[in-house]
């Protein structure tokens, strides 16, 4: 869910990918797929629908990274704050998941939240609140 202010948008990757989510911005190495797809766990998305869609990572990606790179937001302010929540599944033998963000006066994209596979193999969900005085994308 991407929220600005009292604007909700869901992104469910159902039919596609999601306003925040440019298909330009879709990076080789992460697919559209569903539990049914035949290519390993997760077998459901995070509500445990077999046919739901999400993104994950293809196995050629394994040893390398790939980006996905949101649209421009406007800057923040107390009537207007971002607070995206998002469900994801770290494997045991992949690394790590990070969000980033970076503000249209900086080149560099400054890490705020990550974290790394563990042995639960499930469904998390988390919730990241963004302050910027700028546009930014995350």
């Amino acid at each position: 869910c991407f929220n600005s202010g009292s604007s909700c948008e869901k992104c469910d990757f159902e039919n596609d990918l999601c306003k925040a989510l440019p298909e330009l911005n879709l990076q080789p190495g992460w697919i559209r797929r569903n539990g049914q797809s035949g290519m390993g766990p997760p077998y459901a998305d995070h509500s445990g629908n077999d046919s739901a869609y999400f993104l994950s990572l293809s196995s050629e990606m394994r040893s390398s990274s790939a980006t996905l790179r949101t649209n421009v937001f406007l800057p923040t302010d107390e009537e207007h704050i971002c607070q995206i929540t998002f469900h994801y599944w770290i494997s045991q033998m992949s690394g790590t998941l990070m969000v980033g963000l970076q503000k249209h006066s900086e080149d560099t994209i400054t890490n705020i939240w990550q974290d790394s596979g563990d042995l639960q193999n499930r469904w998390k969900s988390n919730t990241i609140t963004i302050n910027s005085t700028e546009k930014y994308e995350v």
